[in-house]
């Protein structure tokens, strides 16, 4: 199967959570703040990943909108992480903006065309 532009974005951005977290780590963030940052920010790729293995067009959308819930909360806790100082790489706040576009895109068109 190819993978979706959706798909590398995802990967890719959890990929960039997971550096941000070991970058964290080092910095002796609070491991709460980490945690919750690195299993959030996974989450919506493997999510993404699920629903295009979904048993109808249903389940599509509700994983969509599973991947979706998981974006903004890791929104929230990257937003926290600058505002407290304990990171200062916007660029990840970005790329996590720029995927849950995509999601409310996706979502959108695929409750159109059911």
């Amino acid at each position: 199967m190819t993978e979706s532009p959706l798909m590398l974005k995802s990967k890719g951005f959890a990929l960039n959570v997971i550096k941000a977290c070991k970058e964290l780590k080092t910095a002796k963030c609070e491991s709460a703040l980490i945690n919750q940052f690195l299993r959030s920010g996974t989450s919506i790729g493997a999510n993404i990943r699920e629903a295009f293995y979904a048993q109808s067009k249903a389940d599509f959308i509700a994983k969509l909108q599973i991947s979706l819930k998981e974006c903004s909360e890791t929104e929230y806790w990257i937003e926290l992480l600058l505002e407290s100082g304990y990171y200062n790489n916007k660029t990840l706040l970005d790329e996590c903006t720029e995927i849950k576009r995509i999601l409310i895109s996706s979502i959108n068109t695929a409750k159109k065309n059911t």
